[in-house]
């Protein structure tokens, strides 16, 4: 068994960046769901509200009409597949653990809504925080750093610390930097350098590079056509130690993650 993990991203979005609209019905969120599965898929991602750079914020009850339905049919698919819901606020991650989610994925770093500490602390499950500078709505317009591997350390130093305060023990903890999260070309490119640096913090790493606009900076290529440069990027990943790669095409993935494996 391959010891990186892939994570499949399901958007119930109508906007999301890459496949905003494409999984907005039960049939076709129930044929993704399966060709993830025959794929390789190690867990699956669900999300109802599009963090693209200036994305609008929904609120939570059209989030939750869009990810419940998703989460009871994945879990009727694949009762086996770990299922995570990608999301900041607390009703919406509540109501999706009691319909069978088991992952809790939050870019805010449990930063958004002050009652996401208490629901995390309630289950015994993963949760993802990631590292973003600002909001989806303005993350992008001047990121700036001194040192941006540093200081996304320091931050999960941080958070760590205050979830244990929580009553969140650090096993369950896993770290996104937040490539493309109020971040530049150079940022990102620094980040996937260094991953070995947050491995240092002694939590697995995830890294969510898929389709993000940074290959378009390097290689001028649309979204569309933006699998292949991920998959090398996420054998790449793999050599630095990535313990989760979070992407839209799991077979290119996999194939990427097996090759880097056994190289």
């Amino acid at each position: 068994m391959q010891k990186t993990k892939i994570m499949g991203i399901l958007n119930v979005t109508p906007d999301s960046f890459s496949d905003g609209g494409s999984f907005v019905t039960e049939d076709l969120i129930a044929q993704q769901v399966r060709l993830m599965l025959d794929q390789g898929v190690d867990i699956i991602d669900i999300g109802g509200e599009s963090t693209r750079p200036f994305a609008e914020p929904v609120p939570a009850a059209v989030e939750l009409q869009r990810v419940i339905p998703a989460i009871e049919m994945l879990c009727q698919i694949a009762p086996a597949i770990p299922v995570s819901i990608d999301t900041t606020k607390a009703e919406v991650a509540l109501k999706a653990l009691a319909a069978g989610a088991t992952m809790v994925n939050d870019i805010s770093g449990l930063g958004h809504d002050p009652a996401m500490a208490d629901v995390v602390a309630d289950y015994d499950g993963p949760v993802i925080i990631m590292h973003m500078q600002g909001t989806p709505g303005d993350m992008q317009v001047n990121p700036r750093y001194k040192n941006v591997v540093e200081e996304i350390k320091d931050f999960f130093i941080r958070r760590l610390e205050w979830m244990e305060q929580q009553g969140i023990d650090q096993k369950r903890v896993i770290l996104d930097p937040g490539i493309g999260f109020g971040k530049t070309l150079e940022h990102n490119l620094l980040i996937l350098k260094n991953i070995r640096e947050f491995k240092k913090l002694g939590q697995p790493v995830l890294i969510g590079h898929s389709r993000k606009s940074f290959f378009d900076k390097l290689l001028g290529v649309a979204v569309e056509k933006r699998d292949c440069p991920t998959a090398v990027v996420s054998a790449l990943c793999v050599r630095h130690g990535a313990d989760i790669l979070r992407v839209h095409d799991v077979e290119k993935t996999r194939q990427a993650v097996r090759l880097a494996e056994v190289i």
